[in-house]
């Protein structure tokens, strides 16, 4: 009877269902054009790859389009974790690293200012949403500010921010 019971549970083993969670396939690149800094005379573009469904890293790039516009150059990778109920939507926190270049004022004893082209790297987090229709386009609002970490003399360029107002399209 032992022997019985011991290959009965044994062999039942076999028919067992096991439960796996169930995968939701979804796009995982988007392409991102911040209209607010295309307002203002800049351009910064994104690209955006999604791990899974609550994270997903990126990198931006801004560039000025007219002279004014500090700084002269960002590169921003960057790593976020969502909160909302769609992949890779909705409320999300993020981390980031700036790579940027900016020109500062050199004041000297005699009252002479120079103008020197200075590159920092930033370290920072922000906030933000996304939002996407059924078709890929999509909407992102968002903020953050960061610290240099090098060129911290210069307090005019101490503090760096990110924002936008995004148009994209997930592919």
């Amino acid at each position: 009877m032992k022997k019985l019971f011991v290959l009965l549970c044994l062999t039942s083993s076999l028919f067992g269902f096991s439960q796996e969670k169930e995968t939701i396939d979804f796009k995982r690149n988007e392409i991102k054009l911040n209209v607010a800094f295309l307002v203002a005379g800049a351009f910064e573009g994104t690209f955006e790859r999604i791990i899974n469904e609550e994270s997903a890293f990126g990198v931006s790039v801004f560039v000025p389009i007219i002279e004014d516009i500090e700084p002269n150059f960002q590169l921003t990778p960057y790593y976020r974790y969502f909160f909302g109920k769609k992949p890779a939507a909705g409320f999300f926190a993020e981390g980031f690293g700036m790579l940027n270049s900016y020109e500062s004022y050199i004041y000297s004893n005699t009252n002479n200012s120079n103008i020197e082209t200075r590159t920092d790297f930033a370290l920072g987090f922000g906030l933000g949403s996304k939002w996407i229709t059924s078709k890929g386009f999509v909407f992102e609002i968002n903020a953050g500010v960061g610290r240099n970490l090098f060129n911290s003399s210069d307090t005019d360029y101490e503090i760096v921010g990110r924002g936008g107002i995004t148009f994209g399209y997930r592919f």
